[in-house]
């Protein structure tokens, strides 16, 4: 018997409130949060993630990490010490894993002046103990984690500002314990995992060119640069977002500036089965980093009120007409 995934819930960071929203394939438009958590009094979220049955929240602060339940009692903390009195350049980070077991949080505690440099730390979602520490070897600023939907592994892209952006992995080793693989790149941005987990997506960090690779080896699949959008590029380039729409399209986004200095942006989409350019996406929305695609020819953007917004290419159901029409 096959196992149903657990629904995929996002979260926003809204009037100081955590909205968690639980994507259905079948509704569109505005979205209602499903749970609304509180964080603690003073405590500014920089990221959080919700488990996939609302009851609890992991959400991490410039100085600490904190599990709290739907009615806003503690499970869990940890602190990251020494507390920085540094206000900027190191935002930390965290993931759920696939099973809901581990929760992963990127400390970067260089930036921070907490250490010589950062740390990838998995915490048991439960208790807060610390399950594994792995000292890095990076200088980063911040870091998106990408669950891989069909093996559990979870990637880490490291921004290390003027100094590109480092990409490593977590798996299950053979006797359980984690091993981690470094990818030998220091210039490509990672961009999102294919839904089928057949592949990555990957940016040049100077951002001449988008990147397609197989998981998990890394391998170069596909590469398409500037030109091949029909842009020129001396004042075009490849903006440090998309993602996939479904397992064989996806989302590039280019950007650039007119003449009149007014900035703009452009969501292609690509099969990358082919590497052919298709049409592009038209998406409402105020930033090149707005819009995340969804693996399933959906995805999401923000309404005026920062809420979020689910769009897809294919039409809207229509309610079937009543008798008294």
């Amino acid at each position: 018997m096959m196992s149903v995934p657990p629904p995929k819930v996002i979260t926003r960071h809204h009037g100081g409130s955590i909205h968690a929203y639980v994507l259905d394939s079948a509704a569109f438009g505005a979205l209602r949060p499903a749970a609304v958590f509180r964080p603690l009094p003073g405590d500014e979220v920089v990221e959080s993630v919700v488990r996939p049955d609302l009851e609890r929240v992991v959400y991490t602060t410039l100085n600490g990490v904190v599990c709290l339940t739907r009615a806003g009692e503690p499970v869990w903390a940890c602190a990251l010490e020494p507390r920085s009195e540094q206000r900027h350049g190191h935002l930390p980070g965290c993931a759920l894993s696939l099973d809901g077991r581990t929760v992963w949080v990127y400390r970067p505690d260089a930036m921070a002046g907490r250490a010589d440099a950062d740390q990838w730390v998995g915490h048991d979602a439960d208790s807060g103990a610390v399950l594994v520490r792995r000292p890095l070897e990076t200088v980063g600023h911040a870091a998106g984690h990408y669950v891989h939907p069909v093996d559990g592994s979870v990637y880490l892209d490291i921004g290390e500002g003027q100094d590109g952006s480092v990409i490593l992995r977590s798996t299950a080793g053979a006797d359980g314990e984690p091993e981690f693989v470094s990818y030998p790149w220091s210039d490509r941005c990672l961009i999102g995992l294919s839904p089928d987990g057949q592949q990555f997506m990957t940016v040049d960090h100077e951002q001449a060119d988008v990147a397609f690779h197989r998981h998990p080896g890394g391998e170069v699949l596909l590469t398409l640069t500037v030109e091949a959008f029909g842009h020129d590029p001396e004042d075009t380039f490849v903006e440090w977002s998309g993602g996939y729409l479904t397992p064989e399209t996806a989302v590039v986004t280019l950007g650039g500036e007119r003449e009149d200095e007014e900035e703009w942006f452009r969501h292609h989409l690509v099969d990358v089965r082919t590497g052919a350019v298709g049409d592009e996406l038209t998406v409402e929305a105020t930033s090149p980093y707005e819009l995340v695609p969804l693996g399933d020819g959906s995805w999401l953007t923000a309404g005026p009120d920062g809420k979020a917004v689910h769009r897809s290419r294919a039409p809207l159901p229509t309610a079937p007409p009543s008798a008294h029409s």
